[in-house]
Protein backbone atom coordinates (compact mmCIF):
# COMPACT_ATOMS: atom_id res chain seq x y z
CA UNK A 1 0.00 0.00 0.00
CA UNK A 2 1.40 3.33 -0.92
CA UNK A 3 0.78 6.59 1.23
CA UNK A 4 -0.07 7.21 4.54
CA UNK A 5 -2.37 5.65 6.99
CA UNK A 6 -3.53 5.48 10.36
CA UNK A 7 -5.03 2.65 12.73
CA UNK A 8 -7.05 2.21 15.84
CA UNK A 9 -8.93 5.50 16.86
CA UNK A 10 -8.97 6.18 20.84
CA UNK A 11 -12.75 4.69 21.52
CA UNK A 12 -15.09 8.02 21.22
CA UNK A 13 -17.10 9.43 23.33
CA UNK A 14 -20.08 9.04 21.21
CA UNK A 15 -20.69 7.38 17.46
CA UNK A 16 -23.06 7.72 15.18
CA UNK A 17 -23.27 5.04 12.16
CA UNK A 18 -25.64 6.02 9.41
CA UNK A 19 -26.93 3.46 6.54
CA UNK A 20 -28.81 3.55 4.02
CA UNK A 21 -30.86 0.56 4.99
CA UNK A 22 -30.82 -2.08 8.30
CA UNK A 23 -27.99 -4.34 7.94
CA UNK A 24 -25.87 -1.65 5.71
CA UNK A 25 -24.11 -0.36 8.78
CA UNK A 26 -22.93 -3.87 10.29
CA UNK A 27 -21.69 -4.68 7.23
CA UNK A 28 -19.93 -1.45 7.28
CA UNK A 29 -18.21 -1.04 10.71
CA UNK A 30 -20.45 -3.42 12.54
CA UNK A 31 -17.01 -4.96 14.51
CA UNK A 32 -15.37 -1.62 15.04
CA UNK A 33 -18.92 -0.13 16.57
CA UNK A 34 -18.68 -3.33 18.71
CA UNK A 35 -15.21 -2.25 19.91
CA UNK A 36 -15.79 1.38 20.85
CA UNK A 37 -19.02 0.21 22.32
CA UNK A 38 -16.95 -2.51 24.76
CA UNK A 39 -15.02 0.63 25.69
CA UNK A 40 -17.41 2.52 26.43
CA UNK A 41 -18.75 4.36 23.96
CA UNK A 42 -21.73 5.28 23.35
CA UNK A 43 -23.21 4.02 19.70
CA UNK A 44 -25.74 5.06 17.96
CA UNK A 45 -27.32 3.81 14.50
CA UNK A 46 -29.56 5.81 12.03
CA UNK A 47 -31.61 3.51 9.36
CA UNK A 48 -32.81 5.76 6.79
CA UNK A 49 -35.04 3.98 4.94
CA UNK A 50 -37.85 1.47 5.96
CA UNK A 51 -36.31 -1.74 3.94
CA UNK A 52 -39.50 -2.15 2.17
CA UNK A 53 -37.91 -3.41 -1.29
CA UNK A 54 -35.54 -6.01 0.47
CA UNK A 55 -37.29 -9.08 -0.76
CA UNK A 56 -37.11 -11.05 -4.56
CA UNK A 57 -40.65 -12.30 -3.21
CA UNK A 58 -42.35 -10.38 -5.25
CA UNK A 59 -45.89 -11.59 -3.09
CA UNK A 60 -43.84 -10.28 -0.40
CA UNK A 61 -45.94 -8.12 2.25
CA UNK A 62 -44.58 -5.11 2.69
CA UNK A 63 -45.74 -4.02 5.34
CA UNK A 64 -44.78 -6.95 7.16
CA UNK A 65 -41.26 -6.76 5.67
CA UNK A 66 -40.86 -3.15 7.08
CA UNK A 67 -41.82 -4.03 10.47
CA UNK A 68 -39.75 -7.46 10.53
CA UNK A 69 -36.55 -5.33 9.34
CA UNK A 70 -37.28 -2.62 12.07
CA UNK A 71 -37.07 -5.70 14.81
CA UNK A 72 -34.41 -7.08 12.97
CA UNK A 73 -32.20 -3.98 13.35
CA UNK A 74 -32.86 -3.79 16.69
CA UNK A 75 -32.18 -7.49 17.43
CA UNK A 76 -28.63 -6.53 15.72
CA UNK A 77 -27.97 -3.89 17.59
CA UNK A 78 -28.50 -5.23 20.73
CA UNK A 79 -25.73 -8.05 20.22
CA UNK A 80 -23.03 -4.78 19.29
CA UNK A 81 -24.21 -2.90 22.20
CA UNK A 82 -25.42 -0.43 20.49
CA UNK A 83 -27.24 2.61 22.44
CA UNK A 84 -29.97 3.53 20.41
CA UNK A 85 -31.39 2.58 16.65
CA UNK A 86 -33.26 5.35 14.61
CA UNK A 87 -35.20 5.12 11.82
CA UNK A 88 -36.55 7.76 9.11
CA UNK A 89 -38.48 5.24 7.50
CA UNK A 90 -37.55 6.75 3.77
CA UNK A 91 -39.01 4.90 0.93
CA UNK A 92 -36.43 2.17 0.20
CA UNK A 93 -34.56 2.47 -2.96
CA UNK A 94 -36.39 6.32 -3.43
CA UNK A 95 -33.99 7.52 -1.19
CA UNK A 96 -32.83 11.00 -2.25
CA UNK A 97 -30.23 13.51 -0.57
CA UNK A 98 -32.69 16.61 -0.82
CA UNK A 99 -33.59 19.25 1.28
CA UNK A 100 -36.00 17.88 3.36
CA UNK A 101 -34.13 14.46 4.25
CA UNK A 102 -30.70 16.71 4.78
CA UNK A 103 -32.66 18.45 7.33
CA UNK A 104 -33.71 15.31 8.87
CA UNK A 105 -30.26 14.01 8.85
CA UNK A 106 -28.84 17.05 10.21
CA UNK A 107 -31.07 17.05 13.55
CA UNK A 108 -29.76 14.00 14.18
CA UNK A 109 -26.67 14.94 13.99
CA UNK A 110 -27.22 17.81 16.07
CA UNK A 111 -29.23 15.79 19.03
CA UNK A 112 -27.10 12.56 19.19
CA UNK A 113 -23.73 15.26 18.88
CA UNK A 114 -21.42 12.54 17.86
CA UNK A 115 -17.83 12.49 17.75
CA UNK A 116 -17.36 10.22 14.95
CA UNK A 117 -19.60 10.05 12.29
CA UNK A 118 -19.82 6.79 10.11
CA UNK A 119 -21.68 6.16 7.06
CA UNK A 120 -21.31 5.03 3.16
CA UNK A 121 -18.67 6.65 0.80
CA UNK A 122 -20.46 8.66 -1.79
CA UNK A 123 -17.37 9.03 -3.66
CA UNK A 124 -16.64 5.33 -4.82
CA UNK A 125 -17.02 4.32 -8.74
CA UNK A 126 -19.25 2.25 -9.85
CA UNK A 127 -21.86 1.74 -6.74
CA UNK A 128 -24.60 0.37 -8.05
CA UNK A 129 -27.48 0.64 -5.72
CA UNK A 130 -28.92 4.62 -5.79
CA UNK A 131 -29.34 4.34 -1.74
CA UNK A 132 -26.14 4.00 -1.04
CA UNK A 133 -24.46 6.79 -3.01
CA UNK A 134 -27.43 9.09 -1.32
CA UNK A 135 -27.23 8.17 2.10
CA UNK A 136 -23.47 8.49 1.59
CA UNK A 137 -23.74 12.41 0.36
CA UNK A 138 -26.96 12.64 2.97
CA UNK A 139 -23.87 12.18 5.70
CA UNK A 140 -21.32 14.77 4.20
CA UNK A 141 -24.12 17.16 3.23
CA UNK A 142 -26.52 17.12 6.62
CA UNK A 143 -22.38 16.85 8.64
CA UNK A 144 -22.43 20.35 6.78
CA UNK A 145 -25.32 21.46 7.99
CA UNK A 146 -25.29 20.84 11.36
CA UNK A 147 -22.20 22.25 11.99
CA UNK A 148 -23.56 26.19 10.83
CA UNK A 149 -26.08 27.66 12.73
CA UNK A 150 -27.37 29.14 9.44
CA UNK A 151 -28.58 25.81 8.25
CA UNK A 152 -32.30 25.05 9.41
CA UNK A 153 -32.19 27.46 12.08
CA UNK A 154 -35.40 26.34 13.38
CA UNK A 155 -34.28 23.18 15.00
CA UNK A 156 -34.73 23.37 18.41
CA UNK A 157 -31.26 21.73 18.95
CA UNK A 158 -27.99 23.72 18.18
CA UNK A 159 -25.30 23.37 16.11
CA UNK A 160 -22.76 21.00 16.40
CA UNK A 161 -19.53 19.93 14.53
CA UNK A 162 -18.21 16.14 14.81
CA UNK A 163 -14.80 15.66 15.20
CA UNK A 164 -14.35 13.16 11.89
CA UNK A 165 -15.97 11.34 9.32
CA UNK A 166 -15.19 7.61 8.83
CA UNK A 167 -16.52 6.26 5.37
CA UNK A 168 -16.96 2.45 5.18
CA UNK A 169 -17.15 0.98 1.96
CA UNK A 170 -14.37 2.98 0.55
CA UNK A 171 -12.55 3.03 -2.39
CA UNK A 172 -9.13 4.61 -1.13
CA UNK A 173 -8.98 3.82 2.58
CA UNK A 174 -6.57 5.55 4.57
CA UNK A 175 -7.82 4.33 8.16
CA UNK A 176 -7.86 0.89 10.05
CA UNK A 177 -9.64 -0.48 12.73
CA UNK A 178 -8.68 -3.87 13.98
CA UNK A 179 -11.35 -5.88 14.72
CA UNK A 180 -9.86 -9.69 15.89
CA UNK A 181 -12.11 -9.78 19.42
CA UNK A 182 -15.10 -8.38 17.30
CA UNK A 183 -15.63 -10.22 14.33
CA UNK A 184 -18.08 -12.99 15.52
CA UNK A 185 -20.53 -10.29 17.25
CA UNK A 186 -20.42 -8.59 13.93
CA UNK A 187 -21.31 -12.19 12.62
CA UNK A 188 -24.06 -12.41 14.53
CA UNK A 189 -25.53 -9.15 14.38
CA UNK A 190 -25.46 -9.93 10.91
CA UNK A 191 -27.15 -12.97 11.11
CA UNK A 192 -30.01 -10.79 13.14
CA UNK A 193 -31.32 -9.82 9.47
CA UNK A 194 -32.79 -13.02 9.03
CA UNK A 195 -35.58 -11.52 6.57
CA UNK A 196 -31.64 -10.94 4.25
CA UNK A 197 -30.56 -14.54 4.42
CA UNK A 198 -31.28 -15.36 1.41
CA UNK A 199 -30.56 -12.59 -1.01
CA UNK A 200 -27.64 -11.03 0.74
CA UNK A 201 -25.97 -13.47 2.64
CA UNK A 202 -26.81 -16.66 0.14
CA UNK A 203 -28.75 -18.92 3.11
CA UNK A 204 -31.49 -21.06 2.42
CA UNK A 205 -32.81 -21.88 6.12
CA UNK A 206 -35.09 -23.98 4.32
CA UNK A 207 -32.98 -26.29 3.50
CA UNK A 208 -30.83 -29.05 5.29
CA UNK A 209 -27.70 -27.32 3.74
CA UNK A 210 -28.47 -24.05 5.91
CA UNK A 211 -26.10 -24.45 8.72
CA UNK A 212 -23.06 -25.08 6.12
CA UNK A 213 -24.19 -22.13 4.56
CA UNK A 214 -24.43 -19.98 7.73
CA UNK A 215 -20.75 -20.96 8.16
CA UNK A 216 -19.51 -20.64 5.12
CA UNK A 217 -20.97 -16.19 5.22
CA UNK A 218 -18.97 -15.98 8.28
CA UNK A 219 -15.98 -17.78 6.47
CA UNK A 220 -16.61 -15.05 3.66
CA UNK A 221 -17.30 -12.03 6.34
CA UNK A 222 -13.77 -13.52 7.96
CA UNK A 223 -12.30 -13.07 4.34
CA UNK A 224 -13.02 -10.01 3.82
CA UNK A 225 -12.00 -8.72 7.21
CA UNK A 226 -8.58 -10.16 6.64
CA UNK A 227 -8.09 -8.61 3.20
CA UNK A 228 -9.31 -4.92 4.78
CA UNK A 229 -6.60 -5.87 7.41
CA UNK A 230 -3.37 -6.93 5.03
CA UNK A 231 -2.64 -3.08 3.57
CA UNK A 232 -2.33 -2.13 7.22
CA UNK A 233 -0.71 -5.48 8.57
CA UNK A 234 -3.75 -6.18 10.63
CA UNK A 235 -4.99 -10.03 10.74
CA UNK A 236 -8.75 -8.68 10.70
CA UNK A 237 -9.83 -5.29 10.29
CA UNK A 238 -12.35 -2.90 8.81
CA UNK A 239 -11.24 -0.19 6.54
CA UNK A 240 -12.51 3.56 5.89
CA UNK A 241 -12.04 6.80 4.06
CA UNK A 242 -10.96 9.14 7.51
CA UNK A 243 -11.98 12.49 7.33
CA UNK A 244 -11.43 14.88 9.82
CA UNK A 245 -11.54 18.55 7.82
CA UNK A 246 -15.00 18.87 9.01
Amino acid sequence: MSGEFSVDLPAPGTALAIGAHADDAEFGCGATLAKWSAAGASVHFLVLTDGSKGSWDPDADQAALVAERRREQEKAAAVLGIAEVLFLDLVDGELENGRAERARVCEVIRTVRPDVVLGHDPWARYRLHPDHRAAGFLVTDGIVAARDPHFFPDQAVGPHRPERLLLFEAEVPDHYEGVDAFLDAKVDALLCHRSQWRNTMEIDPDTPDADAQREAFAARVRADAAAAGAPAGLPLAEAFKRVEDL
